[in-house]
């Protein structure tokens, strides 16, 4: 079965249009479309639905999908074994997405250390929020990623990397710099939140729903996107907001914004790594990982 039609095929399925599956591809349309047909063809079956606004595949092509993938993954296997060798040289590419919290910190200075170890692999990092990076590991964009929050998704499986702390960040000199404060204290100030989407909002839900209270009960002032956002607005002083204490280590030993607490609360979150349920990890992909697990 020719690999170039079901990778035309499994693009189309999981973009649900054939514009964006070759764009995907880096081909044309009509390219797309000729492969698809050919496939359905060879098959005698129809494989997708055309009729609506989106491209949904039918129950010969939603059958045809988990195989072909599987397929797919072997052929990707298989090619990256022959062109390395055993014993030889680490060779290709790794493609990991990070929420803002540790593809600021944590993750650059791993995936630098170990490019630097491994030179013949081609490394990039892409930043988002977190549901973004669980989507696209979910879509196969990206090899893996790692994240703030273990979203609920059938697509990935989680597995925990460390644990990072969430305090209460202010401006230097700030009443409440190095104290523990109380709700009704932090009613009283103008809070900064992230967008909806972002670890560290969810993970500070979560903590207020078990105190028995709400985030919209403290009154958010300003939603200012992600973490850089919120803390340059915090740097500033324009009010107060809920961070990964390691993306700020740097401004606390600075003296730019201090840490508080809240009395009741003791947000932390488990770093996770996500990975495309079913897919078998490339030679590179392993290497990392093996080479994480031992430095956090």
């Amino acid at each position: 079965m020719d690999t170039r039609q079901l990778a035309a095929f499994c693009a189309v399925v999981e973009r649900k249009s054939f514009s964006q599956a070759a764009e995907r591809l880096g081909v044309t349309q009509p390219a797309v479309s000729l492969q698809v047909r050919s496939l359905e063809k060879r098959l005698g079956r129809q494989l997708l639905d055309r009729s609506g606004r989106r491209v949904e595949p039918t129950e010969a092509g939603i059958a045809l999908y988990r195989g072909a993938q599987r397929m797919l993954q072997l052929e990707g296997q298989l090619v990256e074994e022959l062109e390395a060798g055993d014993g030889e040289e680490l060779r290709g590419t790794l493609e990991v997405g990070a929420s803002t919290g540790p593809g600021s910190t944590v993750v650059p200075v791993l995936l630098c250390e170990f490019q630097r170890g491994n030179p013949a692999v081609a490394v990039s990092l892409s930043i988002s929020d977190t549901q973004s990076v669980v989507d696209r590991v979910a879509e196969r964009e990206l090899e893996l990623g790692v994240v703030g929050a273990a979203r609920r998704h059938r697509g990935v499986v989680f597995e925990p990397l460390f644990r990072d702390e969430v305090v209460l960040a202010v401006p230097p000199g700030h009443r409440f710099a190095g104290h523990k404060v109380t709700l009704e204290q932090l009613r009283e100030e103008p809070l900064i939140v992230m967008q909806e989407g972002a670890g560290v909002r969810q993970v500070i839900e979560d903590e207020l729903r078990s105190a028995g209270t709400r985030l919209r009960d403290l009154k958010p002032r300003l939603e200012l996107g992600l973490q850089e956002s919120v803390k340059a607005a915090v740097v500033a002083g324009y009010g107060v907001t809920f961070i990964s204490r390691a993306a700020i280590e740097a401004d606390l030993a600075a003296g730019t914004l201090a840490a508080a607490r809240v009395k009741g609360l003791d947000p932390a979150r488990e770093i996770s790594l996500v990975r495309s349920a079913g897919r078998s990890p490339t030679r590179a992909a392993e290497a990392f990982l093996d080479f994480a697990r031992q430095r956090l």
